[in-house]
């Protein structure tokens, strides 16, 4: 009989520091090590090295594993899901207290490796293990680590199948089920299929947005979005601004396309434009023209921007960090009037990406649109696309794996109850086969 249990560490009562541990018999899986970003105020341009990982965890940001120490057994393997910082961005706090790898893509070993050489409090000296997507890690004789390709809002996201004696545990978080991608491959539903047909125990799955109808869309549709915002139009010669998260590569990629398109040099700015898309680059994920420019450093990027303005708006397309009104980032300082490019009536400023709903986020940028539109800027809302599945994908999805036990995670409470209203309309029982978790609770499951 194998002995299996499901710890909820973190990202069970709130959205981001994702943590949970699977354990089986003796031998414990940590999946993702995860920041709360609104409780650092932080944006993906700040930097937390220097916080102890005590302090971090009495504000909320990261994960509270001090819980690992009730958990009988050792922890055999760190396992990364992706890049988001919601997934490995307590993992310079906390990895360090486990003698165990970390495994991952390898573009999200690459991230972790940058993570942990900013970190400035801790020495993280664990190994840090690529797998590509399809890859297997093995544990020991008995348990295996599996890493399945899915669509997300980053590239070489994954699905996490920890295979025991007794059948496999699925993590399933951070998705879109993409059949059009504009990056990278659709998720790999043969292998998904497959897994469901050989039993799977357990799966543990994102709650996010499993109470918006209907199912995600492609970000097929967030591409031609933006190429009808960026060339469908007379006005071609006005000053124009994209924002986007600087960890979505396939956006990214798509606006680059554009701005050779429209004539325009793209110029990308920001500390993490220059760490995710550089890296990106490099590990030959995508391709540049030759004519990106790419600034990182704020003397850098106010030299770039004094450029553009001698030279002419139209061009160039910079493509800026700042699009949640973080104060400091390279949009908000635009907004203020802190660098040399100046908003001038009928510019554009094309958010591609949604607000954030905390009630943090929604004010930052509240701030930041009515300061654009007090210089006379038009702003071009939420040309977006989530990298979260609706509540249809989610139907799709457990239909598909069809595992004996499910449990939501990702999201709070009001997410996972759209979560488990769905899952009992598929014919799952709550307290039964479909379980509420909370941080600090481990489920057991007897195989």
């Amino acid at each position: 009989m194998t002995d299996i249990g499901i710890i909820a560490v973190g990202g069970y009562n709130e959205m981001g520091r994702n943590m949970t541990a699977i354990r089986v018999d003796e031998d414990i899986i940590i999946v993702d090590m995860g920041l709360r970003l609104d409780r650092v105020q932080i944006h993906e341009d700040v930097e937390i090295d220097k916080m102890h990982s005590l302090e971090l965890i009495e504000m909320g940001a990261i994960p509270d594993d001090t819980i690992m120490k009730q958990v009988n057994g050792n922890v055999a393997a760190i396992v990364c899901t992706h890049g988001h910082l919601d997934h490995i961005g307590a993992i310079s706090k906390l990895a360090h207290r486990y003698t165990a790898p970390i495994i991952g893509t390898p573009y999200t070993a690459a991230l972790v490796k940058q993570q942990i050489e900013s970190e400035r409090k801790f020495g993280v000296k664990n190994r840090i293990i690529p797998v590509e997507a399809g890859g297997i890690y093995q544990v020991n004789d008995e348990v295996s680590i599996e890493l399945i390709r899915v669509q997300h809002s980053i590239i070489d996201a994954v699905f996490v199948a920890v295979h025991t004696p007794a059948g496999a545990i699925l993590y399933a978080c951070d998705f879109k089920l993409d059949r059009t991608p504009t990056l990278g491959e659709q998720p790999d539903f043969d292998r998904l299929r497959e897994l469901g047909k050989e039993g799977v125990i357990c799966m543990m799955v994102e709650s996010t947005n499993a109470k918006r109808a209907g199912k995600t869309p492609s970000e097929r549709i967030a591409h031609d979005m933006l190429r009808d915002v960026l060339l469908g139009t007379e006005e071609s010669d006005v000053g124009m601004i994209v924002t986007t998260f600087a960890s979505h590569i396939a956006r990214i990629n798509s606006i680059i396309q554009f701005a050779e398109e429209m004539g325009r040099i793209p110029v990308l700015m920001g500390r993490s434009m220059d760490k995710y898309v550089v890296t990106a680059k490099e590990m030959g994920y995508i391709d540049f023209p030759d004519n990106v420019e790419i600034y990182g450093k704020r003397k850098d990027i106010d030299k770039a921007f004094k450029k553009i303005m001698k030279e002419g708006k139209e061009k160039y397309l910079p493509i800026v960090t700042g699009h949640q009104g973080e104060p400091g980032a390279i949009l908000s300082r635009v907004a203020k009037g802190d660098t040399p490019y100046e908003i001038e009536s009928g510019d554009r400023i094309i958010f591609s990406a949604n607000v954030i709903p905390s009630p943090m986020t929604q004010a930052n940028r509240y701030s930041l649109e009515t300061k654009i539109r007090m210089r006379g800027g038009r702003i071009y809302d939420n040309v977006h696309v989530s990298g979260h599945a609706y509540r249809e994908d989610h139907w799709e999805l457990l239909r598909l794996i069809n595992p004996e036990h499910v449990i939501p995670a990702h999201g709070n409470i009001e997410m996972h109850s759209a979560y488990i209203e769905m899952a009992e309309d598929a014919g799952y029982i709550l307290g039964d086969t479909v379980h509420l978790l909370r941080n600090g609770e481990e489920l057991y499951i007897e195989e």
